[in-house]
């Protein structure tokens, strides 16, 4: 069994190291892809999506969630509501800290330097990696691994958040991958240390 899951998290690394590194590499093409295709209503939509996929949005959904599952008595579906908005809280205060001691200037901001190091202040250069992202993925992340149907269609909301990200020229590819790399991570925490078995195995059921 121990193999199993040491066999399975060494996959998980390769797959995330190929994908940063390819983001990475994709970074200039992506921006330059994003700057030249511009539709104002698209742009307005994607404006839309990113107001509405900051993580007070998520944290509000979740909360009611669980306030709603914890009248209803359901401590089940509770304890995940609540795994999401640890997920969520963790990989945003992580994302934070990150993003203040890169200092990473954004697409849209001019910079002779790309990493400035330690920035307390000024959300131009906290570029990486995205909060929108890695708080979406980490709290739609517990979702998926707890109830996989349901995930499976919820994981399109972080997707179109990160889309939106690009295309609003707010990120770098690289920054929506990291922050989904860092989400992913948060989740499959959250999740093996808050979810009781019994969800797990509920799986079947959904």
């Amino acid at each position: 069994m121990k193999r199993a899951v040491l066999f399975w998290w060494l996959i998980g690394i390769v797959i995330a190291a190929i994908a940063i590194a390819l983001s990475f590499y994709l970074d200039a093409a992506v921006v330059s892809f994003m700057t030249s295709h511009q539709s104002p209503g698209i742009r307005s939509f994607m404006l839309w999506v990113s107001r509405c996929g900051d993580w007070p949005e998520h944290f509000l959904v979740g909360l009611a969630l669980f306030s709603f599952a914890r009248w209803r008595g359901n401590k089940r579906w509770a304890r995940i509501f609540l795994s999401m908005l640890i997920a969520l809280s963790i990989a945003g205060l992580v994302g934070r800290a990150i993003k203040v001691t890169t200092g990473r200037a954004r697409p849209s901001v001019k910079a002779e330097q790309i990493w400035n190091g330690l920035r307390g202040s000024g959300s131009k250069y906290h570029s990486f990696p995205s909060g929108h992202v890695d708080a979406s993925v980490g709290f739609f992340g517990v979702l998926l691994l707890a109830r996989r149907r349901i995930g499976m269609v919820c994981l399109l909301i972080p997707m179109l958040i990160g889309f939106s990200r690009l295309y609003l020229g707010a990120h770098y590819l690289s920054d929506v991958v990291c922050a989904a790399v860092l989400g992913t991570l948060c989740a499959v925490i959250v999740y093996r240390w808050l979810v009781p078995r019994s969800s797990i195995e509920d799986q079947t059921l959904d």
